[in-house]
C-alpha cells in the first residue's frame, strides 16, 4: 500500500495533468547532455560512480551502463559547466516527423554517438534541450552480479554461504531518470505532458494546491514504468537537480558509498529510502557540484495508475535514513543567480514570492 499523506485543500492548477492525446509517447529515457571543462576529470569521477567510457569523440565523450543503452551519458568539452538536456526515444519514424513539425524543432538530421539512428532537437519552455531520438542500435547487455540472495525470518535460502559483494564501484545498469527545477512551472510541465505523452504519478503541492514538484512517468500502457522519468520542480530558475541511475540492489547502493568515500568525493544525502518511489538511494556530487543518484528497488507503475497528491514537505522526502540536509536545495548563488531571481519573481506566471518563502523554509 501507498504511504497516505495529507492533501492539500484545493485542487491542482491546470498542470500537471495527462494530455488526451500527446504529441507521441516517448518510450525511454536514453541519455543525459552535460558540457565540462575538463574531460579527464569528468571521466575519473563517473567511472568511481560505477559508469563506463565507451567512446571518445575527440570533445566529446560517452558513457553506458551495463544495459542495452549504447550510452546513457554524454560529456562535451566547453569553457564552462553546464547542464545542457537529455534524450528521449521515440517508437517510430512517424513519431520522429510529427515532432520535427513543431515549432523550434530541427528537423530529422543523423543521432550522435554509439548506436547512431535519427533525431529530432527541441528546445523546452525552460531552455533545456531535448534530442528526440529513435532507431538507434542497442548495445550488447554486459554481465552484472546478480542481486544477493538474503536471508529473512522465515525464509532462509542460503546456508552454508557467505555474504561478499566486490569492493569495488557498483555496476550501473541504466539511467533511471532526471530532476529538473524551473520557474515557468505550467509552460514547461504542459510541453512534456503534450508533446511526449509524460503522465504525473505523485505531486507534490503548496498550501494553495499549486504544483511545488510533479513526478512523471512514462506512458507505456499496460507495461509497468518508473514511477518517474522526469521530475519537475518549482524553482527560482531553470536548473539541474539530479539524475539517477538503478544498481542491482541495496548493497550496490551501500558499496557505492564506500567506494565515492573512499576515493574522496563529495557526498550530498543518502543512505535512505523515498517516500515517492520508494527507492533506496545515496546521493554524491560530481567534481562541479551536479548530484548523480544511486538507486534501487523503486515503484513501477502501469498507465492506469492514478495520480496521487500530496503537501510539500522536507519530512515527505525519506522515509528513513538522515534527513535531507539543507545543502542538497539551496542554490549555489551568485550575483547571476540573485539576477535570475528576481527576473522570474517579475516575469514567471508561477514563481511568487509566497512559493519562495515556503521554499527557503521547507528546504533552504
Amino acid at each position: 500500500m501507498r504511504p497516505e499523506t495529507t492533501i492539500a485543500p484545493r485542487l491542482l492548477t491546470e498542470q500537471p495533468a495527462r494530455h488526451p492525446s500527446p504529441t507521441v509517447k516517448a518510450s525511454s529515457l536514453a541519455y543525459l547532455i552535460f558540457e565540462r571543462p575538463d574531460l579527464k576529470k569528468a571521466v575519473r569521477y563517473l567511472e568511481d560512480f560505477g559508469l563506463h567510457a565507451s567512446q571518445c569523440d575527440g570533445d566529446i565523450l560517452y558513457l553506458r551502463g551495463t544495459g542495452t543503452a549504447p550510452y546513457c551519458y554524454r560529456v562535451h568539452r566547453a569553457e564552462k559547466q553546464r547542464f545542457v538536456g537529455f534524450g528521449l526515444t521515440l517508437n517510430s519514424l512517424d513519431d520522429l516527423h510529427k515532432l520535427a513539425r513543431l515549432p523550434g524543432a530541427s528537423g530529422i538530421e543523423p543521432a550522435q554517438g554509439p548506436g547512431a539512428g535519427q533525431r529530432v532537437r527541441l528546445t523546452d519552455p525552460s531552455g533545456f534541450c531535448v534530442e528526440a531520438v529513435y532507431g538507434q542500435t542497442p548495445a550488447d547487455e554486459w554481465p552484472h552480479r546478480p542481486a544477493l540472495v538474503v536471508n529473512q525470518p522465515h525464509r532462509t535460502p542460503r546456508i552454508n554461504n557467505t555474504q561478499r559483494p566486490p569492493a569495488a564501484p557498483p555496476e550501473v545498469i541504466r539511467l533511471g531518470h532526471v530532476v529538473l527545477e524551473v520557474a515557468d512551472y505550467q509552460a514547461t510541465c504542459a510541453w512534456y505532458t503534450g508533446h511526449f505523452g509524460l503522465i504525473p504519478s505523485d505531486v507534490q503541492v503548496f498550501a494553495d494546491g499549486s504544483p511545488a514538484v510533479a513526478f512523471l512517468r512514462l506512458d507505456l500502457g499496460d507495461m509497468p514504468a518508473d514511477h518517474h522519468t522526469l521530475a519537475l520542480a518549482q524553482g527560482i530558475m531553470p536548473a539541474y537537480s539530479h539524475s539517477a541511475y538503478e544498481v542491482v540492489d541495496a548493497d550496490a547502493v551501500g558499496m557505492g558509498q564506500r567506494v565515492l568515500r573512499e576515493r574522496g568525493w563529495v557526498h550530498a544525502w543518502g543512505i535512505g529510502r523515498h517516500i515517492l518511489g520508494s527507492q533506496i538511494f545515496d546521493y554524491w556530487q560530481d567534481p562541479w557540484g551536479d548530484k548523480h543518484e544511486h538507486y534501487c528497488d523503486g515503484d513501477l507503475f502501469t498507465a492506469d495508475q492514478p495520480v496521487g497528491l500530496h503537501s510539500i514537505s522536507a519530512q515527505a522526502m525519506a522515509q528513513w535514513g538522515q534527513r535531507m540536509p539543507k545543502s542538497f536545495t539551496r542554490p549555489r548563488m551568485s550575483l547571476a543567480v540573485l539576477r535570475a531571481v528576481f527576473h522570474h519573481l517579475r516575469h514567471s506566471p508561477d514563481l511568487t514570492l509566497r512559493k519562495l518563502i515556503t521554499l527557503a523554509r521547507l528546504f533552504g
